[in-house]
Order: C-alpha cells, then structure tokens, then sequence
C-alpha cells in the first residue's frame, strides 16, 4: 500500500481525535492540534508503524505507540501552551492515540497481505550444501 495514503488516513484521524481531546477538552487552539499532530503523526508512523511493528506484534507496536505519542503530546503541548492540566491532557490523549493505533496497525496488517507476499522469501530455498573433503577429485591433489 502507498505510505503517502496510510500517512494520509493516520494524520486525518489523527487531527480529529485530537481536536475532540485536546482542542474540545484542554481549550488547546486548532494551530496547535494540528502541528502536534503533524509531528506525532510522522514520528509515530516511521517509528512506530514502519520500524516497531513488522517487528513485533500489535500489541508491543501499541503500547510503544502510547508511550511516543505521550511524550510528544506532554512536551509539544507544554511548549505551545499556556495552562494547567498537561499532564492529564496528554495522558487522555495518549490512550485516545493508542486505541486508534491498535484499529490503524490491524488496517495496514490487512491491506499490506499483496505486498508482504511479494517480498517474503521461503528460507528452506537457501540451504547451502557442503562437504568434508578439500579437493573433490583425487587427481586435483597437489602433493
């Protein structure tokens, strides 16, 4: 599947829930949502989905995911905003990002099945056959 698209679907839906939480919820502005989710969106789908994932399973690639996406939402949101509650916005926020991640990664699992089985490789075509003796011939000694 193209990057471009799966980058596409993650930020939207990203900058949705995070509106709803953080824009709704922490009286965080629209600006300020949308470049949080920009840089968490990009972080979180080279580390998280492209790196951690192929990997691991989806519950390690969505706990991983939690604890990035936390970091980011606390430090960018402390650093953009003004006001109390960080903490518990980008804790609420976290577990948002998280559950979303754990739909997003059982997505690209399921419309990545053509492209997996075009790279996989059968590792009992690799076996390498080998022997004792140095010279196969008698004749090929030099003594």
């Amino acid at each position: 599947m193209n990057h471009i698209k799966l980058m596409m679907v993650k930020f939207l839906l990203s900058l949705v829930l995070l509106f709803i939480i953080l824009g709704m919820g922490f009286d965080v502005s629209f600006g300020n949502v949308f470049l949080i989710t920009l840089v968490l969106g990009v972080v979180s789908y080279f580390i998280g989905d492209r790196i951690i994932l192929p990997r691991t399973n989806n519950m390690v690639a969505t706990l991983s995911d939690f604890i990035l996406s936390f970091a980011v939402i606390y430090l960018m949101t402390d650093a953009l905003t003004v006001g109390d509650g960080v903490l518990q916005a980008a804790f609420i926020s976290s577990l948002g990002v998280a559950l979303f991640e754990y739909f997003f990664h059982k997505y690209v699992a399921a419309n990545n099945k053509e492209e997996d089985e075009r790279i996989s490789v059968d590792t009992r075509q690799l076996n390498m056959e080998s022997s004792e003796e140095i010279y196969p011939y008698e004749e090929d000694k030099k003594e």
